[in-house]
């Protein structure tokens, strides 16, 4: 399994992008609990998940995530369209698309993601280690509102199975 390290913000809008920002639209459908007996890490398990890039090229992905917080565990494998068709069928009601915006800046990717479903806009960047330190840009620092990085409600699964919490004011 491969370590993902990654902060989470809240934010009160979509920020003015720099120039360099990419945006690419995603669906994921996360799957039912595995069958009584399956074994951990079959396809049963995580989310399926449609990238469609800014040039229209899609790739589909099967993920399994474990873990809370700053430091998840997480298991990526590609998958034919007729196995994320397949998987999606499950999906019914588990369930988001958003628009990605990708910028890359100092070194690290910040993603911003403006949900469909929700008036919901939130930032997160990957680390290498986490201890590292990473200071928000200027076209992003005024839009934050709060760091969501240990607030599992707001985490994509949740989001997809339960709604944005009942608290939830931007």
């Amino acid at each position: 399994m491969a370590e993902e390290i990654e902060r989470v913000f809240l934010l009160d809008r979509l920020p003015e992008l720099p120039p360099q920002a990419e945006a690419w639209r995603i669906e994921q459908g996360y799957l039912p609990d595995p069958p009584a007996g399956s074994q951990p890490g079959t396809y049963y398990e995580g989310r399926v998940r449609r990238k469609v890039s800014p040039g229209g090229k899609e790739s589909f992905i099967h993920t399994i995530k474990s873990g809370q917080g700053l430091v998840r565990e997480e298991v990526e494998r590609d998958l034919e369209p007729s196995e994320f068709a397949q998987g999606w069928d499950q999906t019914l009601g588990r369930r988001i698309c958003k628009t990605r915006h990708k910028v890359a800046q100092d070194g690290v990717v910040w993603e911003i993601d403006a949900f469909d479903e929700f008036p919901l806009v939130m930032a997160e960047v990957e680390l290498e280690s986490a201890e590292q330190t990473v200071e928000l840009p200027e076209w992003l620092a005024p839009r934050v509102v709060r760091e969501l990085t240990e607030d599992p409600r707001y985490r994509n699964y949740a989001l997809a199975t339960v709604g944005l919490p009942p608290d939830h004011a931007s």
